[in-house]
């Protein structure tokens, strides 16, 4: 098998049910579908044995995260490409070809993606798929100095609309875990994802790695899927800003020294920690003390989890996708045109 797609479940049996036919149905010769389930409690490995017999399953005894699953999931798949998918994802025919035949045809190339557009649930029970690109991965990931992750066609909340303004392919920082192909040789050499993340920023990690390791990040535009979001955690949830905040301290502490140096590294990741208290305390001060305890807690994680993280020797790489600017203090100063700034960075650079 030269490509396995792997849909890390757990608990969505609804999505697996809505949206595999689709994916089997445009799968091409030499890729494969397995899914591998994180523990679910949902009914979700029957009703792959009753409806979908030919999908090889992968039974895990316990919820890993994102992050242990996977590991522990593709472990067992034998493949030269692995494809990380989102039972939440709708695809249409000739969403994977593209992707394949960029990494055919770039062998530098570690890591590449899809466009990511949104998914909506319409009024009838389906799904609609809109033109506007979908929060978690839109057109490629970047990061600012700050290490505050943001999207080509994304930036905090603000999501545009797919107009082919990304339409040619791009080198970047990261793309989206939703829908994210991998060289298995690459996997095995970065020993796949850092489970200390357990969910969210993990694949910003993986990529980041793979470009320290000199491999390029790329997203292809001519792969397009859709994805909903939110299908197994709920999007304000102060589990999830907990995480949030905790693992995008373990991304800078993890890429930041071979990327800036370590001296300045120290510098930006106890700025970010002042900025996460000040962010909490307008939680507390806004009624939300439930996203005050989070960040609480989210700092003790990772001041538990940093002290596991081996010695990084310090550098200065040439880093695809490093954006040397504030993207939350130029968002503020210019509003809807935050995207021509950051195009005609991008360009630029």
């Amino acid at each position: 098998m030269k490509t396995a797609v792997v849909i890390l479940n757990w608990n969505t049996e609804r999505y697996l049910r809505d949206f595999l036919p689709d994916l089997v149905a445009s799968c091409p010769a030499g890729a494969g579908i397995i899914v591998a389930d994180n523990g679910s409690d949902d009914g979700s490995l029957e009703m792959l044995a009753r409806e979908f017999p030919g999908i090889r399953t992968i039974p895990l005894d316990a919820n890993y995260g994102f992050t242990g699953g996977y590991n522990r999931a593709l472990a067992q798949v034998d493949a030269e490409y692995l494809l990380l998918l989102n039972s939440d994802i709708q695809v249409a025919p000739g969403w994977l070809e593209p992707l394949v035949e960029y990494m055919d045809s770039h062998p530098e190339c570690g890591v590449c993606g899809p466009k990511l557009h949104a998914l909506v649930r319409s009024v009838d029970g389906g799904y609609e798929r809109l033109d506007r690109f979908e929060y978690a991965g839109a057109a490629g990931g970047r990061i600012d100095r700050l290490g505050y992750p943001f999207c080509r066609g994304r930036v905090m909340q603000r999501v545009e609309r797919d107009e082919g303004q990304y339409d040619a392919p791009s080198d970047l920082l990261w793309v989206s875990g939703a829908c994210l192909l991998t060289r298995a040789s690459l996997w095995r050499e970065l020993g796949g994802l850092d489970e200390r993340f357990f969910a969210h920023m993990e694949e910003i990690d993986y990529c980041w790695r793979a470009q320290l390791r000199g491999w390029s990040v790329a997203v292809v535009p001519e792969s397009v899927v859709w994805h909903l979001g939110g299908g197994t955690l709920v999007p304000k949830s102060p589990w999830k800003l907990e995480l949030n905040h905790r693992n995008n301290l373990l991304l800078m502490e993890n890429n930041l020294p071979a990327t800036i140096g370590r001296a300045r590294a120290r510098i930006r990741i106890c700025t970010r920690l002042l900025l996460d208290l000040g962010s909490s305390m307008v939680y507390l001060l806004s009624g939300r003390p439930e996203d005050f305890r989070a960040v609480a807690r989210a700092h003790r994680g990772y001041r538990r989890l940093r002290r596991e993280v081996p010695a990084c020797q310090s550098g200065h790489a040439d880093i695809k996708g490093y954006l040397k600017d504030f993207i939350i203090l130029q968002s503020l100063l210019r509003g809807g045109g935050i995207f021509r700034y950051l195009k005609r960075y991008e360009d630029s650079h």
